[in-house]
C-alpha cells in the first residue's frame, strides 16, 4: 500500500453535485451522532444538520440511557423526519469512546461516507458539501478522512476564538504522538469505515477521533486538514472534552504527561494497533517497531530510536514538550 499522504487546506470549496466516481449523483452520508444528557443545546445541532446544503443523509443517533429529555427530544425529531431518515439506537452506557465506536461498527454499510456528530455544536450549513468536495477526489478502495479546524463558541453561541491551526502535514508519525482533528468535524470514506469494523469496537483507546486518524494514516490512507473551520464548537461547563488550547489546558496537559496519563494512552494505541497491524504500510510498520522499541531503551538509545521513528506534534512548544516527555522517558 502507498504510504500515507496528508494536505493542509486554506481556501473554501465550492459545491459539487455530481459525482461520476461513485456513480450517484449525491453520494450518502451516514451521520453518526452519540448523546448522553444533551440538554438544551441538540435542538440546534439537529436543525444544523437538517440545514446542510447536501441532503442525502441519513441521521443514526446512539443514545447512552439518558435520563433528561434527550430521548423525548429524539422522538419529535423523528417524528418531523421520519424513521428511515433518523434512527434511534440504544447505546452501551460504557462512555463516549464505547458509543461512538459501537456506533460506527453498527452504522449502514451501504453509505458513501459517515460524518461523526457532536450532540451541542452547530455545522455550517456546507459542512458536508465541502467535506464531499475534497472526499469525491479520492479512490473508492483509499481509506480517506476529512476534518477541520473549528470556531469556539459559548454556551450562547457567541464566538470565543479560534481552535489551534495546524500547518504540518498529517501523518502516522504525528497521529501516534497527537490527534489533530477533532471528531465534531470529521467525515471519512467507506474504505476508512472498513478498517475501523475490522478493527472492532472492543478495543480501549482514549478517544474515538484519534483512533480514526492512527488507523487511517497507519494504514496508506489520505487526511485533510481543512484550516477553515466547519463547525461552531460549543464549549461550556458540561464538555466531556474541550478545546486544548488555552494555557489552563496546556498546564492541564503537563500535569497529566508527568502523571503518565500520556503514557498509558499511547500504552493504549500500540495494543489496539496489533489489531490492525497487518494492514499498516510497511513504512509505518518501521515507525511503530521503531517507537514502540525506544519506549523501552536507555536514555541516548531511547533518543536516537524516537528520532529515527519520526514522531512529531504539530506546534514548536508541542515539539518542545515531547523533546522533555523524551528525556524523563514520560512517553
Amino acid at each position: 500500500m502507498p504510504k500515507a499522504k496528508g494536505l493542509v487546506l486554506n481556501s473554501n470549496f465550492s459545491c459539487v453535485e455530481t459525482s461520476p466516481r461513485v456513480g450517484v449523483l449525491f453520494p450518502k452520508i451516514e451521520i453518526l451522532m452519540c448523546t448522553f444528557e444533551a440538554g438544551r443545546f441538540l435542538n440546534e445541532q439537529l436543525e444544523s444538520i437538517i440545514a446542510q446544503t447536501h441532503q442525502n443523509w441519513q441521521l443514526l443517533v446512539s443514545d447512552d440511557a439518558s435520563k433528561d429529555g434527550t430521548r423525548k427530544t429524539l422522538e419529535s425529531y423523528q417524528n418531523r423526519l421520519g424513521p428511515q431518515r433518523l434512527k434511534i439506537l440504544s447505546g452501551p452506557s460504557k462512555g463516549f469512546v464505547s458509543n461512538f465506536l459501537s456506533l460506527t461498527c453498527n452504522s449502514s454499510s451501504d453509505s458513501n461516507y459517515y460524518a461523526y456528530s457532536d450532540q451541542d455544536d452547530i455545522w455550517d450549513d456546507d459542512k458536508l458539501e465541502r467535506a464531499l468536495k475534497w472526499l469525491n477526489t479520492i479512490p473508492d478502495k483509499t481509506p480517506a478522512l476529512y476534518c477541520s479546524r473549528t470556531r469556539l463558541v459559548d454556551s450562547n453561541n457567541n464566538e470565543i476564538g479560534l481552535s489551534p491551526l495546524f500547518s504540518k502535514p498529517p501523518s502516522f508519525a504525528n497521529a501516534l504522538m497527537q490527534n489533530i482533528g477533532g471528531g465534531n468535524t470529521m467525515v471519512f470514506n467507506h474504505a476508512a469505515r472498513t478498517i475501523l469494523l475490522e478493527a472492532g469496537e472492543n478495543i480501549s483507546v482514549v478517544s474515538h477521533d484519534w483512533w480514526v486518524y492512527l488507523l487511517v494514516t497507519g494504514c496508506g490512507g489520505k487526511v485533510l486538514y481543512d484550516s477553515i473551520p466547519s463547525v461552531r464548537y460549543r464549549q461550556h461547563s458540561k464538555n466531556l472534552v474541550g478545546m486544548n488550547g488555552s494555557w489552563n489546558a496546556r498546564i492541564k496537559r503537563i500535569r497529566m504527561l508527568w502523571q503518565g496519563r500520556f503514557q498509558r494512552w499511547i500504552d493504549d494505541n500500540i495494543v489496539a494497533l496489533q489489531k490492525i497491524h497487518h494492514q499498516l504500510t510497511p513504512a509505518n510498520q518501521t515507525t511503530l517497531a521503531l517507537f514502540t522499541k525506544a519506549r523501552t531503551m536507555s536514555f541516548i538509545f531511547r533518543l536516537i530510536y524516537l528520532k529515527k521513528s519520526g514522531i512529531y506534534r504539530q506546534t514548536l512548544l508541542g515539539n518542545l514538550g515531547l523533546i522533555a516527555a523524551a528525556v524523563f522517558n514520560k512517553i
